[in-house]
């Protein structure tokens, strides 16, 4: 008979041992699915988010900036560009101690236990800034902070020698303008913060700056790099570059000469402008005070935007082109047809006299331009209605946007014609009671020289890829606004002045000149007059004019009769036909009667 497990000892002893194997293991069954079950909430599910925080902390993001576009002259010749350069960064959570090791290159040697302090002097030393600061921005617990900006690669090596935890470069750039104040008026500048100020580098900025990037990367708790761990780059965008109609050797010529004569005659500001007939392109616009955007504090912030297109003012007699182009156009009068000139002419209860002294005098039309006289002037455009004389002020641009692309434009003063008073209804006919830019009234030259066809004035030629493909700026069409057979007479008239009239201070011995003067009283700051604005515009050669030169000076002083802007007109004109090879006149000068 078989004994039960109590009567038998070791069948007990089995029995037992048995059941606390098989409690054992469910227990451990039971712990792995326990611990399953965590590790799979802790490391897919995360409901907790504590994968990510741990990741978060290793985890760092830095900007990667892109290269910012140059600004090239017509020929390609930089204006503004950026060098390379290095921000020294940090992430202040990696160095938290009071001591830190690094490798020595020139002993090959990794060094130990050197003080936070010693490292904060070395660098000191090396970036030209002191300790504390340095301290204030290494230590701390943010993932990036800027503890020197755009540093040369040399400094950059020396600085992560030093060997501080989370001290890193991150590649940047510095922008330079290699050309200095040649055109700084038109550049702008971009400040030490990286931001656009004034000019182009403001107005053109967006196109310029192209689009940041970023590396974001895990860093191990010894501040090192870890390999094959999350590892996101997002490249940068370099910015395009925008390549001008200007010329930079012209330009600089040109600044020389209108800072001369502006030293000479004493006078507030002058500038010069000089556009290309054909095109409307601009080849130089100088201003006498021209800031060098390495340096623009170094000039008044009132004397750093460009004049030539912000700066509108009363032109004058060189308004009288409008007025007798529209005359003539009308069908109202021809450059030889004949006028009684008084010297005084009342119209309308307004009185108006010419600059010079005169008795009555016998006047072809050219004759009156060529003598610049309001009399005669106002007797030839009071045939013009009042709309009409608006009409074709606005139809040669004046009160009109420039549209260069330069933030600081004017688009100058005209009144609507209903707002006109008895005097200014006749005066706007030789220039007064209206304002407008320098760039305005070579755009109006530019019309007569280009046969009757107003165009844009060009500034931005192309802009340039990263790549180097270049995007030529379309031409705008022309506005027709005189026939050619109308811009034909009014160019011979414009000659007529520099042979017989006004204008002869601007003439050429080689070529064949076309030209105006204009006088105008200058209003002071408490609206009075206290001064005059002086114009001298001139286009060649006559046979096919192919540039318009305008030079305006702002309240010279001495006596008016021996203030000649003519003579920057003349040194300026005479460098853009030879250095753009124009040949030499051949033919005799093309004038009209003066009088009969």
């Amino acid at each position: 008979m078989a004994k039960t497990p109590l009567e038998d000892p070791d069948a007990l002893r089995v029995a037992l041992s048995s059941r606390r194997l098989r409690f054992g293991l469910a227990f451990v069954l039971v712990l792995l699915l326990v611990l399953g079950v965590r590790l799979f909430q802790l490391q897919a599910l995360d409901l907790g988010g504590m994968a990510q925080a741990g990741l978060s902390k290793r985890l760092t993001t830095t900007p990667v900036q892109p290269e910012r576009g140059a600004i090239l002259d017509a020929n390609g010749n930089y204006l503004a560009r950026s060098i390379e350069r290095f921000d020294i960064v940090v992430d202040q959570r990696l160095n938290s101690g009071a001591t830190f090791d690094r490798f020595n290159p020139d002993t090959n040697v990794r060094e130990t236990g050197i003080p936070m302090e010693q490292g904060m002097q070395e660098l000191s030393a090396i970036l030209g800034v002191d300790a504390a600061t340095l301290e204030d921005a290494i230590i701390g617990d943010k993932s990036f902070n800027y503890v020197a900006r755009a540093v040369t690669p040399e400094v950059k090596n020396r600085a992560l020698v030093v060997g501080v935890p989370g001290v890193y470069a991150d590649e940047t750039s510095q922008r330079t303008y290699p050309a200095g104040p040649v055109a700084g008026s038109i550049i702008g500048y971009v400040g030490p913060d990286g931001e656009a100020r004034e000019g182009l580098e403001l107005s053109q900025d967006k196109l310029l700056r192209g689009e940041a990037g970023s590396k974001t990367f895990e860093i191990g708790g010894d501040g090192i790099r870890i390999p094959y761990a999350t590892n996101e780059d997002v490249p940068a965008v370099d910015g395009r570059s925008v390549k001008l109609t200007i010329d930079q050797d012209l330009q600089w010529f040109a600044q020389q000469t209108i800072a001369s004569q502006v030293n000479e005659y004493g006078a507030d500001w002058g500038n010069i402008v000089v556009v290309e007939a054909k095109t409307g392109a601009i080849k130089a616009m100088a201003e006498s005070t021209t800031p060098d955007p390495n340096n623009p504090g170094a000039t008044d912030p009132e004397l750093r935007s460009p004049f030539s297109v912000s700066a509108a003012f009363e032109p004058g007699s060189t308004t009288k082109l409008i007025t007798m182009a529209a005359a003539i156009e009308e069908g109202i009068v021809e450059p030889t047809s004949r006028f009684e000139t008084p010297p005084t002419y009342t119209v309308g209860n307004q009185t108006f006299k010419d600059a010079f002294e005169h008795g009555l005098e016998k006047r072809t039309v050219a004759g009156i331009f060529a003598r610049s006289m309001n009399t005669g002037t106002v007797m030839v455009g009071e045939q013009l209605t009042k709309q009409q004389r608006y009409d074709w002020l606005t139809k040669f641009g004046i009160g009109q946007p420039l549209n260069t692309g330069l933030y600081s434009e004017s688009s100058g003063l005209l009144a609507k014609p209903e707002q006109w008073d008895d005097r200014q209804q006749y005066t706007v006919l030789f220039g007064q009671g209206l304002a407008q830019t320098a760039l305005h009234t070579a755009m109006v030259y530019q019309t007569i020289a280009n046969d009757g066809v107003r165009l844009q004035p060009r500034l931005i030629d192309a802009y340039i890829d990263p790549d180097g493909t270049e995007h030529q700026v379309p031409q705008a069409a022309g506005i027709d606004v005189v026939s050619g057979d109308t811009a034909s007479k009014l160019q011979k008239m414009l000659e007529t002045v520099t042979i017989e009239g006004s204008g002869k201070s601007g003439a050429l011995d080689q070529y064949r000149v076309g030209s105006k003067t204009g006088t105008a009283e200058a209003p002071g700051p408490t609206g009075g007059y206290d001064g005059y604005t002086l114009s001298y515009v001139g286009m060649a050669p006559m046979e096919d004019p192919e540039y318009v030169v305008v030079v305006t000076l702002q309240r010279p002083q001495g006596d008016l009769y021996y203030l000649v802007p003519g003579e920057s007109f003349q040194k300026v004109m005479m460098q853009v036909l030879n250095s753009k090879n124009v040949p030499p006149s051949t033919g005799k000068p093309d004038i009209y009667p003066v009088e009969y």
